[in-house]
């Protein structure tokens, strides 16, 4: 005879399972980050702003894709946002492990529709 059990006895005897592209959640200053690579470029930003390289940095920035009649595609989340004072321009960057077809798609579409080139970093 097989023995019942529970769905949350289940859950508890699986742990936790792998995510899709192996990047593990952390937290640093408070903040909850995606990825230990997404985590150590924040805390070197952190540091370029200390010293003044860079400003207004902006986490998990919303860039809104407007269509020609005014409604709304889609929105970008961009890692990080920020003014680098060393090269006087706007830069978007995104942490990146995997490159998926869909942000291929996306940071096609910020570079129509805003102008933008989203900068990847490599995890």
């Amino acid at each position: 005879m097989t023995e019942r059990i529970s769905a949350a006895e289940a859950r508890a005897q699986a742990g936790k399972r792998r995510s899709k592209y192996g990047n593990r959640r952390c937290e640093l200053d408070g903040i909850r980050f995606d990825s230990k690579a997404e985590r150590d470029y924040y805390a070197r930003l952190k540091q370029r702003e200390k010293a003044g390289e860079v400003g207004g940095v902006e986490l998990q920035r919303p860039f809104a894709m407007i269509g020609p009649d005014g409604r709304l595609i889609t929105t970008y989340k961009a890692d990080f946002a920020f003014w680098d004072h060393t090269a006087d321009r706007f830069r978007v960057i995104d942490v990146k492990g995997v490159e998926t077809a869909v942000f291929k798609i996306k940071r096609k579409m910020m570079r129509s529709f805003h102008g933008i080139e989203v900068e990847v970093v490599k995890a």
